[in-house]
């Protein structure tokens, strides 16, 4: 196979809390951790770049400058130095770990923005109830209810675009909402695929269910062949997935950036 294909990182509040610290239920999430234990999100950096992640993502979705003051005490200034902060550690991470490895990979930082509805901390970014009293989500709608095709139209009315994501969906669904969508739109941009484990949220009690005994990369080689180029995890994926997903996309055949 010759195409070309990125590995980008998986959820960083995972291994945030795996390593003890307190993140869900806290309205800036791994945010405050900028401000608490800016190491501990680096060490999750380093995690990625370990297991192959080629774009590290900062911990700034559910940061903003209103969320910080609030919730920080935090004035402007020392609020907006916080996505400073962020950029920094993944910057940092990426300089420190091609000084100390044998491979000398082009990192990127990608900088994280969530939906209006992150910052709102009442889960409505994953239902976009935000916006619209009924969400539906399925494999041919988004959540805010539009037909997944139309919205790529619209992203794809823009040359700006580097890539057109789907991402925090069960990986279950990705192969048919690429296919839908490529039967209808002719793009000219990639495909980023980043979903979550396959759990599902409630925001009463957080995450249910267990992991799916079907594995990212078991699907990853499929994904590839429906027009995906950027492959990584959101909600409840590790470094151990980013690992597996490299080691079947490297074995495969596929050159990276």
């Amino acid at each position: 196979m010759e195409e070309s294909v990125t590995l980008l990182s998986g959820g960083l509040s995972t291994e945030l809390e795996a390593a003890g610290l307190l993140i869900e239920g806290d309205p800036l999430w791994s945010a405050r951790l900028l401000h608490t234990n800016p190491q501990a999100i680096k060490n999750v950096h380093t995690s990625y770049l370990k297991s192959g992640s080629e774009v590290l993502s900062t911990a700034t979705y559910q940061a903003s400058i209103k969320g910080f003051m609030q919730h920080l005490g935090a004035n402007v200034d020392e609020a907006a130095k916080l996505f400073h902060v962020a950029v920094n550690l993944a910057k940092e991470a990426a300089e420190e770990f091609n000084m100390q490895s044998k491979e000398k990979r082009n990192i990127i930082v990608a900088g994280s923005i969530g939906p209006y509805g992150a910052f709102l901390h009442d889960a409505s970014e994953y239902t976009g109830s935000y916006t619209r009293d009924m969400s539906i989500e399925s494999a041919s709608s988004t959540s805010f209810g539009d037909k997944f095709e139309e919205a790529v139209k619209v992203a794809t009315a823009t040359h700006q675009l580097v890539a057109i994501g789907v991402n925090c969906c069960s990986p279950d669904l990705i192969s048919s909402i690429l296919s839908s969508a490529n039967k209808s739109c002719s793009l000219d941009t990639d495909w980023i695929v980043y979903p979550n484990s396959g759990e599902e949220w409630n925001h009463s009690v957080g995450w249910q269910g267990s992991k799916p005994v079907k594995l990212l990369s078991d699907y990853a080689l499929e994904w590839v062949q429906l027009g995906a180029r950027w492959l990584g995890g959101c909600c409840r994926t590790s470094p151990a997935d980013i690992a597996s997903l490299r080691d079947v996309l490297r074995a495969d055949g596929p050159e990276k950036h």
